[in-house]
């Protein structure tokens, strides 16, 4: 078996997949990978994504249905966990991608965030893990030996000043994740956040500074920018029975960032920069 047509490593299982937009998203991107390996799944996103996005195009490919929710609403989450429930039956992993912040995108300065908006990044970005896991528990739809994966960030423990708010909702976001993942581990279910490096997609491009953020990560990292596929083989791995012991964790998917202190080619631009200071350039 080659990688092209995938290793069964999902065969029988089933899921939800939270986020996905249009092709370049890394949800988009892990659907595509489960689909691969075997799985069978919903998608779901805000209606108004799903009227922006092309989500349609990726239910037909991957033989998945799509089912509207708006995570800021409980009501919506426990009907989709229901409607979930009647096509697929129990479920055995869910992909929590869903992140969104107002202040992000108008602009607005840390010291100076629209505190009715900060809330809106907070509810959206990292309580509805809460409210997705609490709802997939509350159902019964959720398997023992399930595995639940949300897409986190550095900015939970590194401060990228353009990323703002988003800093505080990822912090959340892993706290929620190590909190949940506590108190269903005795069913042999696991929680965990993929720290994913600044990826090119839709919603990573439009904040403010992006491109400086990918370029530093590019060339601070040995390995260079995982891709939106390398981390959706990342997540099948953590969907799999193969990390059936994984739990708690916020598992860094960066090329090595979090742990080199400064790479070679950073150094010599650093330097030619310097150079080029001093001779007056």
């Amino acid at each position: 078996m080659n990688y092209e047509t995938g290793f069964g490593l999902l065969k029988g299982k089933k899921g939800i997949i939270f986020g996905a937009l249009d092709e370049r998203s890394i949800a988009w991107r892990v659907a595509l990978a489960c689909k691969r390996e075997g799985a069978e799944f919903a998608l779901s996103n805000a209606p108004v994504a799903l009227r922006l996005g092309s989500l349609d195009a990726l239910a037909e490919e991957t033989g998945a249905s799509v089912i509207p929710c708006d995570v800021s609403k409980e009501e919506d989450v426990e009907a989709l966990m229901l409607k979930v429930k009647e096509e697929l039956g129990s479920i055995d992993f869910i992909l929590h991608a869903i992140g969104m912040s107002p202040n992000v995108r108008k602009s607005k300065p840390y010291e100076g965030l629209d505190y009715r908006l900060m809330q809106q990044t907070l509810d959206i970005s990292a309580v509805s893990l809460h409210k997705v896991i609490r709802y997939a528990d509350e159902t019964g739809i959720l398997n023992d030996g399930g595995s639940v994966v949300a897409l986190s960030y550095i900015g939970a423990q590194r401060i990228f000043s353009k990323y703002s708010d988003m800093n505080d909702a990822k912090a959340l976001l892993e706290s929620v994740a190590r909190n949940y993942g506590s108190r269903l581990g005795h069913r042999g279910i696991r929680v965990n956040t993929v720290s994913q490096a600044p990826t090119i997609t839709s919603a990573g491009s439009g904040i403010k500074g992006f491109d400086g953020m990918y370029t530093f990560a590019e060339k601070m990292s040995p390995m260079g920018n995982p891709t939106a596929d390398d981390c959706a083989d990342y997540c099948v791995s953590l969907f799999s029975d193969l990390t059936r012991k994984v739990t708690m964790q916020n598992l860094y998917h960066d090329g090595g960032f979090v742990t080199n202190g400064i790479s070679e080619e950073l150094m010599q631009d650093l330097f030619d920069l310097f150079e080029s200071k001093q001779k007056g350039e």
